[in-house]
């Protein structure tokens, strides 16, 4: 499935070293003055090469609106962007040799062979560049709704803190220099959501935008609110204790994470996600050759970031934008 939403469809398409990738935006609401200043301080968040703590691979990252803006103002027709590969090292991939714990061997299996493996091909963190094109879109218009959405590194390996700090970056210099990689975690918290927002049962709000955050390369680990710590816990500990002051009703904890029954409460969405390791890493590893299916060791060629979680954080914010406006629109109207 490559399409999301009910209200807002976000459509994503091409591989990592094909022509480019790109979205299709489908649900905007139409009179939207966009930003495009901000839309590309976001694709620069996101964007490869830019410092010692990612890949070498260089792309601009620039998106080419090609339908639903006019002047900068949505139109109501579906949006449409294409962004540009330019710097593949597609030799750099062998598609008899599996990368451990990559999608290749599954991807081979399922599609019969004919998956794209150079840079990961479909399954690459390079078609995020067009969530985050899609998700600065969605912030505009949930900005105007009085909803903010900011995240932060709150963990790289063993490294723990409120914000990229001097030990996390060494945590991933360190990975680096010795052909490795590390892992992370990230927190996610959304503000001015209206309560009511979200569905029953598969439609509830966790339910869809953990479709969303899982579907980030290297996502595999979610929880909201208190999360895990909740299993820990009595019940008179974990409820949130429900309050109201000059005729605002509020809970005095929230460990719920802004969401109850699938649906918003009013609370701040609080999300963290765990990012694995990346597994393209220049040690010595071991895989087989999937035309003699013989056991081999072999070394990850490429360019390769040893640490995605920096410049997956203006991803994980592009995906709950995209959620959060999907779910607003359909539930709109429905409140009170």
């Amino acid at each position: 499935m490559n399409t999301f939403g009910e209200k807002l469809k976000f459509t994503v398409f091409g591989e990592s070293h094909g022509f480019g990738v790109g979205m299709v935006l489908d649900g905007l609401p139409q009179g939207l003055e966009i930003d495009m200043d901000a839309v590309m301080a976001e694709m620069a968040r996101r964007a490869p090469g830019t410092s010692e703590l990612t890949t070498a691979r260089k792309e601009t990252d620039t998106p080419m609106f090609i339908s639903g803006l006019v002047d900068n103002v949505t139109t109501g027709a579906p949006i449409a962007a294409i962004i540009r590969n330019s710097d593949q090292h597609s030799d750099s991939y062998d598609p008899k040799i599996p990368r451990p714990s990559h999608s290749d061997l599954a991807a081979w299996v399922r599609f019969c062979g004919k998956n794209d493996v150079r840079g990961g091909g479909r399954f690459s963190g390079r078609l995020t560049a067009a969530w985050v094109a899609a998700g600065a879109l969605c912030r505009q218009e949930l900005q105007r709704r009085g909803v903010t959405v900011e995240e932060k590194i709150i963990g790289i390996g063993e490294s723990t803190g409120d914000e990229l700090t001097r030990s996390m970056k060494k945590e991933i210099l360190d990975a680096r220099a010795s052909g490795d990689s590390v892992g992370g975690t990230v927190e996610c918290v959304c503000t001015g959501v209206p309560a009511g927002i979200g569905g029953l049962m598969f439609g509830g709000l966790e339910s869809r935008l953990a479709m969303l955050l899982y579907a980030i390369p290297g996502v595999k680990g979610l929880e909201f609110g208190a999360g895990f710590r909740l299993a820990e816990m009595r019940g008179s500990a974990a409820n949130d204790p429900i309050r109201v002051s000059d005729g605002r009703i509020y809970t005095e904890t929230n460990n719920s994470g802004g969401i109850n029954g699938g649906l918003s409460n009013g609370m701040p969405i609080v999300a963290r996600l765990a990012f694995r390791p990346t597994p393209s890493i220049g040690r010595e590893q071991k895989s087989i050759n999937l035309e003699t299916m013989e056991n081999v060791n072999f070394r990850v060629r490429g360019r390769h970031d040893p640490c995605i979680v920096p410049r997956a954080v203006p991803v994980v914010e592009a995906a709950m934008c995209i959620g959060l406006l999907d779910a607003i629109l359909e539930t709109e109207g429905c409140n009170g």
